[in-house]
């Protein structure tokens, strides 16, 4: 005997026969499961481009700093007028970088907008090349200033696409693997640049050898252009198959940073205490490591490099461990520690500089990725470009200062006061995040600790009490 189906079976039905026919398109024309957006495989495929979006700005943002003293020597410049190059760097995502985040949220959508990025940093790039070419060090600068417009308003969209793909699936994983391959362009970076430069002086001296280097690193920003144009293929397509454009999103509003928690602005003022001591220090490391150890350049480049290194190695296995295990502040907290003794060894001792980055890239790694997927607990999905584009503007306008302060520390005081200034950051760093656990504690009972089984408890608990409380204010609202 057959039942008339319900309207419910007969949507059912068809969106299974809908499935069916799109599975089987995806099998007729690609690798079966590597193709459609919903299986695993395609995930931590299209993960791949998602990674090398960032490869190029990573790799080219530290080029002064693998390069230092060529940059100082070709362009007749001191220490003092050297660290501009990151603080124009900075200074125009202290604003840009906000709207970066708003605009890929309400404006560009994520797709345009990582292009549009990319395509600015390849253009900054190339404008700092073209700045050394023809001796002209202002114009070095002015691309620094393009590149950083571009900079980190990629990194936001590349945290936007990882929510996107991977949230309540392997989150703290895939920051940690994005951060290991960015880190390996940073790494890349302090050990090729010198041998491409030695290479080209063979033909050219001087600010030519120099513009022509940095001409040729602009090649890996290219490459990352590259990958945004794939990466926003495939994220096209897989709205189309698993129709994530039929659902209406909220409308974000730049007013919205209002009602963020007070937990996320301590997560900011945590991000900007923390990697004010990392990417100022890496930028003058070079030279502070040949004057205090008396090694060569190469040699300092090497030990400079390590941090990068180690997150490029460390970063995936860690992602793993902080989603496996949860307690994103006890991660935080070990981080900062870790590095408060590192920074201590380079400023009061002369125990082999190997040891003391080692341990730096540790402490790196574990902050990076047990930090920055805690804004996705605390903030709205809808609201993520908008919050990650704060927060990473928050970052830029303290390296800003502190890479000029940092700078003007070295020409004036020496290194030693310059680790000194590094440590007191890291206290205050340290404070904060006691700060943040006794308000998250207050708030939320501790959910940021929480373990990863806790948590998944808690946000459930707090996901069915929010549709109770929805349907009792609908049942009001008809009673009235």
């Amino acid at each position: 005997m057959e039942f008339p189906r319900s309207e419910t079976q007969e949507n059912l039905v068809e969106f299974g026969q809908q499935n069916e026919q799109n599975d089987n398109e995806q099998n007729g024309s690609c690798f079966g499961n590597i193709c459609h957006p919903s299986k695993r495989t395609h995930r931590y495929f299209v993960l791949i481009f998602m990674c090398f979006l960032g490869f190029g700005s990573y790799y080219c943002y530290d080029n002064p700093g693998a390069l230092q003293q060529q940059i100082i020597t070709d362009m007749k410049i001191d220490v003092s007028s050297f660290s501009q190059l990151y603080s124009w760097y900075s200074w125009p995502q202290t604003i840009l970088c906000f709207f970066g985040g708003f605009l890929i949220d309400r404006v560009f959508g994520i797709r345009l907008g990582a292009i549009i990025f990319a395509a600015i940093i390849f253009l900054g790039q190339l404008t700092f090349a073209a700045g050394a070419l023809t001796n002209h060090f202002w114009l070095m600068n002015f691309g620094r200033f393009i590149f950083g417009i571009g900079g980190e308003s990629l990194a936001v969209a590349q945290n936007t696409y990882a929510v996107s793909w991977f949230k309540d699936k392997e989150l703290n994983m895939v920051f940690g693997l994005q951060l290991s391959i960015a880190r390996a362009g940073s790494s890349a970076n302090f050990v090729t640049m010198v041998s491409i430069y030695e290479f080209v002086n063979e033909h050219f001296q001087g600010y030519k050898c120099l513009g022509l280097a940095l001409l040729i690193a602009s090649t890996t920003c290219l490459f990352s252009l590259i990958c945004a144009l794939i990466l926003a293929y495939f994220d096209k397509r897989a709205s189309r198959i698993l129709e994530k454009d039929a659902i209406a999103d909220e409308k974000v509003n730049i007013t919205d940073a209002k009602t963020f928690p007070l937990s996320f602005w301590l997560i900011a003022f945590i991000c900007v205490s923390y990697y004010v001591t990392i990417f100022p220090f890496t930028a003058l490391g070079s030279l502070f490591f040949q004057r205090k150890f008396e090694i060569g350049q190469k040699e300092a480049n090497f030990y400079d490099a390590l941090i990068y290194t180690i997150s490029t190695v460390a970063s995936p296995i860690l992602g793993i461990m902080v989603d496996w295990s949860g307690r994103n502040l006890f991660w935080v907290l070990s981080a900062t520690l870790i590095t408060l003794l590192a920074h201590g060894m380079l400023a009061f001792t002369f125990i082999h500089p190997l040891i003391a980055m080692i341990i730096m890239g540790i402490g790196y790694s574990v902050l990076a990725c047990a930090l920055w997927p805690m804004i996705a607990l605390v903030i709205p999905q809808r609201q993520l470009g908008t919050a990650y584009g704060i927060m990473q503007s928050v970052q830029n306008l303290g390296l800003g200062c502190v890479v000029l302060a940092a700078g003007y520390i070295v020409d004036s005081r020496g290194y030693i006061s310059l680790e000194l200034f590094f440590l007191s950051w890291l206290c205050l760093c340290l404070f904060i995040v006691i700060l943040l656990y006794m308000d998250d504690k207050r708030k939320t009972n501790g959910m940021l600790n929480m373990s990863s089984e806790q948590r998944k408890t808690y946000m459930e608990q707090n996901r069915l009490e929010n549709l109770i409380d929805s349907e009792s204010s609908n049942q009001e609202k008809k009673d009235d």
